[in-house]
């Protein structure tokens, strides 16, 4: 435990939703809802406007609607999330060289690694400048937590919300943390809350005057011991700048169950080739194959293989997941599908074997007539996929003529006339775009055929300085 307040959290405010909100001025003060908008769909994050009606993350969407049925429904777009992100932990990082993200939108600091903080006055002046300098640079709110410790850095920032700061002077935790619910602790989830409260446990001083002995009886040793330490407030972790990533995965789950096991496999195949593009991106190879699959039932079962060496090929992945999928009884249905690779490496050794079979397979595709695709590169599918890369077309037996274009709600589309927009909902054979960009007046609406060649899809703009370009406005 410090003797100054110098580890500082940071927690964006409804990042997903308040980057909605930014890009499109119309939202600004409404209700947004940010996740899968099918049948299956879980809300990612809600505005503080939403939870206003009890919607919160993680929830059904559909259960969402009902609460909150004149909300705004968007698909995430996490390209622009990163980018985002990218900016707040450059201003992290400029504050000291030990910074530890926890997340996109979340991370500890240690303010006196950096020399920018000492003390508490010194601490509140940084936390407040950090603030104002996220505000300028992405035009979005963060709420801030200091104090001697991780731990309690994170509730104060967790009490500062939305958009406040709280510092937490060392000597006052026991007195701040004792009213508070356990459920405020990390590591106390529902089960653990429910087990404490059964005994007569709930808050954070009841915790502590339970005695350690008595937590160790309720719920072990490991766990009863760092939950006495937590309710006296102690807790020793040191903000570490490099968090070595375990795994690499993707997956998706379905709006109807598959049935059909040549879809299925293709499906597998699909995100094979998405966990390694993810895989490579992060710049790791890897040496266990996971597939994940869960049936019409809810039961989720889970298969591994472990390969000679770390790898990033792509077809070696989908070989083994396919390997996988094969003693795995789909019978009933599939409702969710996994890739992962886990026993990382920053280096890659080759499956000569398979690069062999690979290369063999090229040189005699190089004869064929007719071939649509080129090898070994991932065809794009129907289904959850089409809800991030809804330009995707349908894949069949023979060359596909190009489909209708899937114009999901939120995604950002460019018009030759009237510029930048964002889809604000489609259906039989329309897509209404509300024409408007960060830092403009909220913008006017109009309908196009699905169609229509003079709008396309287009990448995000910036947060802030989009409204002083020289793109067309209505």
């Amino acid at each position: 435990m410090r003797a100054a307040p110098t580890i500082l959290h940071l927690d964006m405010d409804a990042f997903y939703a308040s980057v909605e909100q930014a890009s499109k001025p119309s939202l600004r003060g409404k209700a947004v809802i940010v996740g899968g908008l099918g049948p299956r769909g879980v809300v990612a994050t809600a505005s503080y406007e939403a939870r206003r009606f009890g919607v919160h993350s993680a929830m059904p969407t559909a259960q969402a609607r009902r609460l909150c049925p004149n909300g705004a429904y968007l698909i995430p777009r996490f390209s622009l999330y990163r980018e985002v992100s990218d900016q707040v932990m450059a201003l992290l990082r400029a504050l000291s060289p030990l910074v530890e993200p926890l997340s996109l939108d979340e991370a500890f600091v240690d303010l006196e690694a950096g020399g920018v903080a000492f003390d508490s006055a010194s601490a509140l002046a940084t936390g407040e400048r950090l603030r104002a300098d996220i505000r300028g640079v992405t035009g979005l709110s963060g709420s801030v937590g200091l104090a001697g410790s991780k731990m309690l850095a994170k509730v104060a920032s967790e009490e500062a919300k939305p958009n406040g700061l709280l510092l937490i002077e060392p000597g006052t935790e026991r007195e701040l943390l004792a009213p508070m619910s356990v459920r405020t602790l990390p590591g106390v989830g529902p089960a653990t809350g429910e087990h404490l409260r059964r005994a007569g446990i709930t808050t954070v001083g009841e915790l502590a005057e339970a005695g350690e002995d008595e937590l160790v009886r309720m719920v072990g040793r490991a766990h009863g011991v760092g939950l006495y330490r937590m309710a006296l407030g102690l807790d020793d972790r040191p903000v570490v700048a490099e968090r070595d990533a375990k795994s690499v995965s993707v997956e998706d789950t379905f709006d109807v169950d598959l049935h059909d096991r040549v879809r299925i496999r293709g499906e597998v195949q699909r995100l094979a080739d998405r966990c390694v593009r993810r895989l490579r991106e992060s710049g790791h190879s890897g040496r266990t194959i996971v597939l994940k699959v869960r049936r019409y039932d809810f039961s989720t079962l889970t298969r591994s293989e472990t390969l000679r060496g770390p790898t990033d090929d792509p077809g070696v992945v989908r070989e083994a997941a396919a390997r996988l999928l094969e003693g795995v009884d789909t019978t009933g249905g599939v409702r969710l599908l996994g890739v992962g690779v886990t026993g990382l490496a920053d280096y890659t050794q080759e499956d000569l074997f398979a690069q062999a079979a690979e290369a063999e397979a090229v040189e005699a595709a190089e004869g064929a007539e007719g071939l649509s695709e080129p090898l070994g590169e991932a065809v794009p599918t129907a289904g959850p996929e089409a809800s991030l890369d809804p330009w995707s077309a349908v894949p069949g037996s023979e060359p596909e003529p190009a489909v209708e274009r899937r114009w999901m709600a939120g995604l950002d589309v460019l018009h030759s006339v009237y510029g930048p927009g964002w889809v604000q909902g489609s259906g039989v054979g329309r897509v209404t775009v509300r024409f408007e960009q960060p830092g403009s007046p909220p913008g006017r609406v109009r309908t196009f055929r699905v169609d229509d060649p003079e709008l396309e899809p287009s990448d995000p703009l910036p947060l802030v300085g989009a409204a002083d370009t020289d793109t067309a406005t209505p």
